[in-house]
C-alpha cells in the first residue's frame, strides 16, 4: 500500500527533514569534545561535565531567540511585510548580541566560582574553570546562531543553517584534534577549538541575514523598541523553559536518592529522550514556522488544517519511535553500561519511555504551533501548571521508595498533563490571532 502525501504533508516534510538534520547536528559539536578530551583522562573528562553543563544551561535558556524570530518572522512574511519580517530578524539577532555578552562576560568572570558551587575536586574545578574561560567568548556567537537560525526558518530557508552546522562541526574536530593533540593545548585547545568554530558559524549566518535585512532596506543598527519588543515576547518562552528544565531536575533530585545505580540508569534514559526528542522536534519546527506564515497572512483555515495533519505526523512519529525504542530494550542498555544492576533498572524505564512517544509526538507538535502563534503566556502558565501537578508525583516516588520505573511514571504524567493543556488551547480560537502582531 502506497503511503499518499499531499501538498501540506510535502510542505511539512520540506521543512522538517532538513531541521530534524540541524538538530542532531547540533549536539554533535560537544560529542566531538567529549570524545577528544576523553582521551586526556578522567579529569579533563569531569571538567568538561561541569563546563558543558553551565554552557548548555545559559544556550538553553536563551532558545528563545530561535522560537521568538521564527514565529515573528514568519508572521510578517505571510502578512506581506517583508521589511517588517526583516526588521523583527534583526532585533532578534541584536538581542542575542547583548545577551551573549553579558553570558559571556558572567561566565568568563565568575568561572571559579560557577565551578565551585558543583563541589569538584581542586584538579577537576582547575579543568572545568579552564574551559569555561576559553569558551565563553564563543557563548555570543551561539546564541546569533540560534537568532539567526530562527529568522532563517521564518523565510523557510532550513538549508543554509544546516550545512552551516555541518561545517562547523567539521571544523571543531579538526582545530581540536590540531590543538589537543598537534599542538597539545590539552582542554584549553577543545574550548578554543569549538570557540572558533561557533564564531565562524555565527558570523557566517549573521552575515546572510543582514544581507537579506539590506536587500529589503530594513535597518540594521540596532533599534530600541525592536531589541526591547523581542525581549519582551521572550519572556514567556523563558518560564516555559524553565518549567521543562525544573521538572528533569526534579526527576534527577529523586533519582538521587534511590543509589548510584538508580541515579546512572536515570542519566541514560535522560539521554534517551533527549535523543528521541530531536526527531519529534523536527515536526515542531515545521509547526513554528508554517503557523506563524498563515496566521500572518490570515488563513485561519489553512492553520488549522495544517496542525491537525501535523499533529497527525506527530502521533505517527512517536509510533515508530515507540516501537524501535521497544524493540532495543533488550540490548540498548548493555550499550550504555556494563553494570548488571543498572541494566536491569533501565529496563523498565526505557518501557515506560517508549510507551510514552506517542503522547510526546503530540506535544512538540502543538508547543510548536503554539510558539509560532505567539501563543508564549500561555505556554508559560500551562508550563507552570504541569510542573505543580507533576512535582507532588515525583516527590510521592521518593517518599515511598518506589524505584526508577514508578519516578518514570511521574514523569510520562507530566507529558500527559502537558498533552491535556495543549489540545485543551489548540481546540479554541484564542491562539488564532491573524496578522503580523
Amino acid at each position: 500500500m502506497r503511503l499518499h502525501l499531499d501538498a501540506r504533508d510535502r510542505e511539512i516534510f520540506r521543512i522538517a527533514v532538513p531541521a530534524f538534520a540541524a538538530l542532531v547536528s547540533e549536539p554533535l559539536m560537544l560529542a566531538a569534545d567529549t570524545a577528544i578530551i576523553g582521551h586526556l583522562g578522567t579529569d579533563p573528562l569531569a571538567g568538561l561535565a561541569i563546563a558543558s553543563t553551565v554552557l548548555q544551561t545559559f544556550v538553553g535558556l536563551c532558545v528563545f531567540l530561535a522560537y521568538g524570530t521564527t514565529a515573528s518572522v514568519g508572521r510578517h512574511i505571510g502578512a506581506g511585510d517583508l521589511r517588517g519580517a526583516m526588521a523583527s530578524g534583526m532585533s532578534g539577532l541584536w538581542l542575542a548580541v547583548l545577551i551573549g555578552a553579558l553570558a559571556a562576560l558572567i561566565a568568563g568572570a565568575g568561572a571559579s566560582v560557577i565551578v565551585g558551587a558543583f563541589g569538584p575536586s581542586d584538579v577537576v574545578a582547575d579543568q572545568a574553570v579552564t574551559y569555561l574561560v576559553w569558551a565563553a567568548p564563543g557563548i555570543p556567537a551561539m546564541l546569533v546562531v540560534l537568532a539567526a537560525t530562527g529568522v532563517l526558518r521564518g523565510m523557510q530557508d532550513l538549508k543554509t543553517p544546516l550545512y552551516t552546522v555541518i561545517v562547523a562541526n567539521v571544523a571543531n574536530v579538526v582545530l581540536n584534534v590540531v590543538l589537543v593533540y598537534g599542538l597539545d593545548m590539552g582542554i584549553r585547545g577543545a574550548a578554543i577549538g569549538t570557540t572558533v568554530a561557533q564564531l565562524g558559524s555565527g558570523l557566517f549566518l549573521a552575515y546572510v541575514v543582514v544581507r537579506a535585512v539590506r536587500a529589503q532596506h530594513a535597518p540594521v543598527r540596532p533599534q530600541r523598541s525592536g531589541i526591547h519588543e523581542a525581549a519582551r515576547a521572550g519572556v514567556a518562552l523563558v518560564v516555559r523553559t524553565l518549567t521543562l528544565r525544573a521538572a528533569l531536575l526534579i526527576a534527577t533530585a529523586v533519582a538521587a536518592t534511590m543509589g548510584s545505580a538508580a541515579l546512572a540508569a536515570h542519566q541514560v534514559a535522560v539521554t534517551v529522550v533527549s535523543i528521541l526528542a530531536f526527531a519529534l522536534d523536527a515536526i515542531a519546527i515545521a509547526g513554528q514556522t508554517l503557523t506563524g506564515r498563515s496566521l500572518g497572512a490570515g488563513d485561519v483555515a489553512g492553520t488549522r488544517s495544517t496542525t491537525r495533519r501535523m499533529i497527525g505526523w506527530g502521533v505517527a512519529s512517536g509510533v515508530v519511535a515507540a516501537v524501535l525504542l521497544l524493540a532495543s530494550v533488550p540490548w540498548l542498555p548493555r550499550l550504555f553500561t556494563s553494570d548488571q544492576d543498572v541494566q536491569h533498572l533501565l529496563v523498565g524505564a526505557l518501557v515506560v519511555i517508549a510507551l510514552t512517544q506517542p503522547v510526546s509526538g503530540v506535544v512538540f507538535v502543538l508547543d510548536g504551533v503554539l510558539i509560532g502563534a505567539g501563543d508564549g503566556t500561555y505556554l508559560a502558565w500551562a508550563g507552570v501548571i504541569t510542573l505543580v501537578a507533576y512535582a507532588p508525583l515525583a516527590v510521592a516516588v521518593w517518599m515511598l521508595g518506589a524505584g526508577l520505573t514508578w519516578l518514570w511514571l511521574a514523569y510520562a504524567g507530566f507529558m500527559v498533563a502537558r498533552m491535556v493543556t495543549l489540545v485543551l488551547r489548540e481546540r479554541t480560537d484564542r491562539w488564532m490571532v491573524v496578522g503580523a502582531l
